[in-house]
């Protein structure tokens, strides 16, 4: 028998038993940029797509064949099914925020290793839940907070550890004006099962009647589906960058304290956090951004400087001196791009080593994000526990640190 080259990994090729076999569940806009980028790398091998919605699925399947130049990419509608194949090494999850952490923590128990967009659980709780299962089953996990990985934002991290700035003392993070919508959009006449499977849609949300918009996307902003208030729909990035600026991944601020325009917290170390509150989304920023920067923006403030940067790859500084320690090779690499992050996690996957947005990291940027949040939604100032993570003699604070689950299956 006569083997081609490729079959053993020669002229650059990578070997089929070296390559890591993927599943993606949830497939729409998001998932659809992810996956693209990891298609890229040739030692991935992407060979399922679960989905409840049957033209997700189908167009999910015609991206990955037309990549491979197959037919071979199979489909479930049940993404325990995907679950089920022990062919399968890992999965990227990018369903909706509702099931984040549950399909999280049932990929990790089936034995995959698991890349999941942000936010990654509703609650503090499941965020908790979340990374105790991922220690306890000994997989590889990637929050998929990609600005981790881009050269300007970890570049911007780095001068600030390097004491280039003096020393740290506040911290600003963009997030969204939060929102809190309780309603339900009128009911509707659920398709077939097999073309969307609502039911499913749902998962451990609580019931409400089928809309045609919330499955095309316009489920956002919905207190059952969305996380904090969405304000982690850009915090999860953000605040993320500040709690790393401060070597605080291994903790959160202890206050929180809402007002008209953002969020400040206070770390025990005396470092101060300001969720600052966008006017909108992608607009104008107020008198405390530099608008070119782009969307995402984060700055550092210590005593002998700042420096501020977001998505567009540049970074502002308040001097020369600053100035000349940025590398030119930031310069033009975009926020959004997540290549550097999704070869991070498969290169964990290979080395069994955390990864650079690990169920730790996770954890205490999402809690602070969400204990944010409660503090606004019950607009008061509310004193927070990073050891025991629980709310300090607020007993209302600390039962909204989970919500009910609905039995789906």
């Amino acid at each position: 028998m006569i083997l081609p080259a490729h079959v053993l990994g020669r002229g650059g090729a990578v070997a089929p038993s070296e390559k890591i076999t993927l599943g993606v569940i949830g497939i729409g806009p998001r998932c659809t940029y992810d996956l693209t980028a990891m298609l890229g790398l040739t030692d991935v091998q992407c060979v399922a797509i679960a989905d409840v919605q049957a033209s997700r699925r189908d167009a999910g399947k015609t991206l990955v064949d037309k990549h491979y130049g197959t037919s071979d990419c199979k489909l479930y509608g049940d993404f325990r099914e995907l679950l089920d194949r022990p062919d399968i090494d890992a999965v990227l999850i990018a369903t909706g925020d509702r099931w984040h952490a549950d399909a999280s923590m049932l990929a990790a128990k089936a034995g995959k290793d698991v890349y999941s967009e942000k936010p990654c659980g509703l609650t503090i709780e499941l965020c908790q839940q979340l990374a105790e299962t991922m220690n306890a089953t000994s997989r590889v996990f990637q929050a998929g907070t990609q600005r981790r990985s881009v050269p300007n934002f970890v570049q911007a991290v780095e001068l600030a550890h390097s004491g280039k700035l003096g020393k740290l003392h506040t911290m600003y993070a963009s997030v969204y004006i939060p929102t809190l919508d309780i309603s339900w959009l009128p009911g509707e006449q659920a398709p077939p099962k097999a073309q969307c499977d609502w039911n499913m849609w749902l998962g451990p949300a609580p019931w409400r009647p089928y809309n045609n918009q919330y499955v095309t996307g316009k489920w956002r902003g919905y207190y059952d589906f969305d996380s904090g208030a969405r304000l982690l729909d850009w915090g999860a990035h953000t605040v993320d960058l500040c709690q790393w600026a401060n070597q605080a991944d291994n903790t959160t601020p202890v206050s929180f304290e809402p007002s008209d325009t953002g969020i400040t917290c206070m770390y025990e170390n005396g470092v101060k956090l300001i969720l600052d509150f966008l006017a909108t989304p992608f607009g104008d920023r107020g008198p405390n951004w530099i608008t070119k920067l782009g969307t995402c923006p984060v700055r550092f403030v210590g005593d002998e400087g700042w420096l501020e940067t977001g998505d567009n790859g540049e970074t502002e500084v308040s001097s020369d001196t600053l100035r000349r320690e940025l590398q030119d090779a930031a310069a033009k690499v975009k926020g959004l791009d997540v290549s550097a992050h999704a070869r991070n996690f498969f290169d964990s996957v290979k080395s069994r080593q955390p990864t650079v947005a690990n169920p730790e990291v996770m954890r205490n940027s999402h809690i602070a994000c969400h204990a944010a949040a409660l503090s606004w939604i019950l607009k008061r100032k509310l004193t927070f526990d990073p050891a025991n993570q629980v709310f300090v003699n607020d007993d209302e604070a600390n039962r909204l640190r989970t919500r009910p689950a609905r039995t789906w299956t």
